[in-house]
């Protein structure tokens, strides 16, 4: 790994039998405590990335270089996927507990991570009981549990209602600034990618290369009324001309 970064992709491919590539090549390098957001059409690849990044699978050609140590990168789906036999406690803590970490002390960080999320009150709760974003939630509080160094989001928002992704955006900042993990946020929607991240990577359709990227200016975390400001729009606009230009279409 060079300089600062904590995880990178150099000339990474992927080939699926069937399908022929997916993605890349591609280069791209996440420094530590950045948050980067990957935008682009639907079968781009950006999920394919992302899994690169986890260490979920291997590229076909290229590299990968990741901080592979056991908790020191999370991810965290567009499906909660919590265990549904668990209380909320109990799942949280079970990064820890299979990392070896006794389950009494599991238990209290996997307390105090809910906490931070604003599910105090939800400790003891199944995920049956919790709502879409209550759920989404207890999955940051499992992913930052092990304080990791990469945190990668897989359209964590995409099946909750605006206001709902709108808070949850911001608790995801307040939750950064905390902790300070470099974050690649993967989604469709160009004004979110604006709002969470430092840099947004612009990504072409299948097989998906990186056509361009936009510098966000700007606090993080946001402060109030950051998206009507001229700043925010002009960014977004940006961000929006560049994916319309990689996709073939007229800005």
């Amino acid at each position: 790994m060079t300089g600062d970064a904590v995880a990178a992709l150099d000339a990474a491919q992927v080939d699926y039998a069937g399908r022929g590539r997916v993605l890349g090549p591609v280069d791209f390098r996440l420094a530590a405590g950045e948050i980067v957001a990957l935008v682009g059409p639907s079968g781009c690849g950006k999920s394919t990335a992302l899994r690169l990044l986890a260490g979920l699978e291997p590229p076909t050609h290229g590299a990968v270089r990741r901080a592979a140590g056991r908790g020191e990168t999370s991810v965290v789906f567009q499906s909660p996927t919590l265990a549904p036999w668990l209380s909320a406690t109990a799942n949280v803590s079970l990064p820890l507990e299979m990392a070896g970490v006794g389950a009494r002390v599991a238990r209290s960080r996997a307390v105090e991570a809910l906490g931070r999320v604003g599910l105090a009150d939800a400790v003891t709760a199944r995920p049956a009981q919790l709502s879409g974003g209550m759920a989404m939630r207890a999955s940051l509080a499992r992913a930052l549990v092990t304080s990791p160094k990469v945190l990668l989001l897989d359209e964590p928002f995409a099946a909750l209602d605006e206001i709902t992704r709108r808070q949850l955006a911001d608790d995801v900042l307040a939750l950064w600034a905390e902790q300070r993990p470099a974050i690649v946020f993967v989604t469709h929607n160009v004004e979110e990618a604006v709002y969470m991240a430092g840099r947004v990577v612009v990504m072409s359709p299948g097989p998906g290369r990186i056509a361009g990227e936009v510098a966000v200016e700007g606090p993080a975390p946001r402060p109030p009324g950051f998206r009507a400001t001229e700043t925010f729009r002009h960014t977004a606009e940006r961000a929006s001309a560049l994916l319309h230009q990689a996709m073939g279409a007229p800005p």
